[in-house]
């Protein structure tokens, strides 16, 4: 095992010469083998080659008794290697997966603590893919989920990067006792009631004594998943190119796609490019549970289907697909008397409205509408305001957050809608600004 170890270091060095122009590599130690030979590593690598700033990270997860004595032994290692540690403790959870509930709360820390520039990096390596592979095998994922770990991704607002994923364990194993490593065992790797353990310890193990290549084969395999996810998200993003016009509407700041040009392509096309789209924008269930999305596809012409997903609603109004998340779906609350229309009127939980040109003499209220409003026009004479925004084709959802301005009881404006949204003459018109928070990024 001596000869890999020794061309560990400048295997290293290759694999993270993409990022030599970071600002700061912050590793993720826990302490065990993996984490424990990457910081042994760098910190050596440092001495001879020009690198960015080093640091290391400890988690601590609190959901054991061993793990109390872990940060010190992290802190022993890294003032060994003159190598800056950090230790984060964190909150997980409670759920039905504690595994799952500890990696979110590990990767949120992880998330925190990468600015921008700067790369996290950590300890998995081939034999982690293989396990991580079957695992998602079995749970029955797709292609990008039988992917694997890919070897970069953002996070936070820098990148996550791991360096090892073409290292084996045993390699890792033969660095650590050629260099007297010293590193810690979590307990609750033994645990067999873990999938991933029972994976590890019962399944791969059988695997490897039939065909002694399987990890590597499994790995190889992921990297042409991979290879294949890549080209399902470029032809995502040429399915989308067309579906991506400007909206009437697109001062509501909701993404929205164009739906002829989704619903005309194949099904699973239309699942590969909704997938690529929603995927930034909310948690998406597994191929078996998109009978929702049926249902708006096929919903009749002057239906305004709704598909509910976990963090937002897809609908379907106005000839296009809309994301509402956030404050859209909370009913919005009345503001009252609008006090200084010189100055824009905050609306709780729907943005803000303000004036361009002069302001229309007071008092002014802004209200929303609860049907049977008329407005006057002057070329028209009074309209019923519903056939108003009928003849706009204005979205059943903007049409219950559009702000009304009122005199009294006269409908002087309708927010943002040419025609509708000022007086020509008093030279004046009325802005509507929907909302100041993201849509539904995660």
């Amino acid at each position: 095992m001596g000869q890999p170890s020794i061309d560990l270091p400048s295997r290293l060095l290759r694999n993270l010469k993409p990022w030599l122009g970071a600002s700061h590599w912050r590793i993720a130690f826990s302490g065990g083998l993996d984490s424990t030979v990457l910081v042994h590593l760098l910190a050596n690598l440092a001495k001879t080659e020009s690198l960015p700033a080093l640091s290391a990270i400890h988690v601590h997860h609190g959901l054991q008794a061993a793990a109390d004595a872990w940060p010190a032994h992290c802190q022993d290692v890294c003032d060994e290697l003159s190598v800056p540690l950090q230790v984060q403790r964190v909150q997980v959870q409670p759920g039905a997966s504690v595994e799952r509930a500890a990696r979110d709360a590990r990767y949120a820390a992880f998330s925190a603590a990468t600015q921008a520039n700067d790369v996290l990096l950590t300890g998995q390596h081939r034999d982690d893919q293989a396990e991580t592979l079957l695992f998602r095998l079995l749970r029955g994922a797709g292609v990008r989920g039988l992917s694997g770990m890919p070897a970069t991704r953002a996070l936070g607002q820098g990148s996550l990067v791991r360096p090892l994923l073409d290292v084996t364990r045993a390699e890792l194993e033969a660095y650590a006792q050629d260099h007297g490593l010293r590193w810690v065992e979590d307990p609750s790797n033994q645990d067999r009631q873990f999938s991933r353990n029972y994976i590890r310890h019962q399944v791969l193990p059988l695997l490897s004594g039939r065909w002694p290549q399987a990890h590597a084969s499994m790995a190889r395999s992921a990297a042409h998943l991979r290879e294949a996810q890549g080209l399902l998200d470029e032809l995502a993003q040429i399915d989308l190119a067309t579906a991506k016009l400007p909206a009437e509407f697109e001062w509501s700041g909701l993404p929205s796609l164009e739906f002829a040009a989704i619903a005309k392509l194949s099904d699973a096309r239309q699942r590969n490019a909704l997938s690529h789209w929603l995927g930034p924008l909310t948690r998406l269930p597994d191929t078996d549970h998109w009978s929702g999305w049926v249902d708006v596809r096929d919903a009749g012409k002057d239906a305004s289907p709704i598909w509910r997903l976990a963090d937002g609603e897809l609908h379907r109004s106005a000839g296009r697909l809309w994301w509402l998340s956030g404050q859209w779906l909370r009913t919005p609350v009345v503001s009252g008397d609008w006090h200084e229309p010189s100055l824009a009127l905050r609306l709780p939980d729907n943005g803000r409205v303000m004036f361009s040109g002069q302001t229309p003499a007071g008092p002014l209220q802004v209200r929303y509408r609860q049907g049977g409003e008329v407005m006057h026009l002057a070329d028209r004479g009074h309209r019923d305001l519903k056939r108003l925004l009928n003849e706009r084709a204005v979205p059943g959802f903007v049409r219950g957050r559009l702000p009304l301005l009122f005199r009294g009881e006269e409908l002087l404006a309708v927010a943002n809608l040419p025609g509708l949204d000022g007086h020509v003459l008093e030279g004046w018109r009325l802005h509507w600004q929907p909302s100041d928070e993201d849509q539904g990024l995660r």
